[in-house]
């Protein structure tokens, strides 16, 4: 029954007034929990609008476009989707805007996008793994964490990429991060490492 009204929740939030649009991409992350809706909302054209209220919103809208879009782009056809609506410039500004406090939803967006070649190439020109290497310094654990998960996706089967955090100076904080991080991070980091280990030998 919900399903059916996609349309005109997509409608309020390209047109609605800013709580309008808030409660719509709060409805959507609740549609978007089944995975048949994924599909009908991305197609529906809901995703640039998130993105353009994640970029623009009040502060609660911006965290209900990025929890919606976090569910839609695990379903493999809608990360193409929301590259192309412009989403890796809004997650960019989100983790080098000091004010952010949404550096935790930026990098879990990332990571699931990380994974899709056509997003991987559209966080690598949007100069975005200076910024990660950063967080893994300074970070929290879990933005630590969520760095390392992104430059390993971003590194598989790339020497380009590898070669690029190498020269950046990855290696030392990725070399504390393994021994020092979450369960998690640990292993992402060893990865790494050993991706590079890999690379000097070539």
């Amino acid at each position: 029954m919900l399903a059916g009204a996609i349309p005109s929740i997509v409608q309020v939030l390209r047109a609605g007034s800013m709580e309008a649009r808030e409660n719509a991409a709060a409805t959507l992350f609740s549609l978007s929990l089944l995975d048949e809706n994924k599909i009908i909302i991305g197609a529906s054209g809901a995703i640039p609008a998130l993105v353009e209220l994640l970029q623009n919103g009040s502060s609660r809208g911006k965290k209900d476009a990025a929890t919606a879009l976090f569910n839609l782009c695990i379903y493999l056809g809608n990360k193409g989707r929301a590259v192309r609506a412009g989403i890796i410039s809004a997650l960019l500004k989100m983790l080098t805007d000091s004010r952010n406090c949404m550096v935790d939803e930026a990098l879990t967006i990332l990571s699931v996008l990380a994974s899709n070649q056509e997003a991987k190439a559209a966080i690598v020109k949007a100069s975005t793994i200076p910024v990660l290497i950063d967080l893994l310094r300074t970070g929290l654990p879990r933005n630590k964490e969520n760095a390392a998960a992104i430059l390993l996706s971003l590194c598989k089967r790339d020497t380009e990429n590898l070669a690029c955090i190498s020269r950046l100076g990855a290696v030392i904080p990725l070399t504390v991060l393994a021994k020092n991080g979450t369960e998690r991070a640990k292993r992402k980091a060893t990865s790494l490492l050993e991706l590079l280990r890999k690379l000097q030998q070539l």
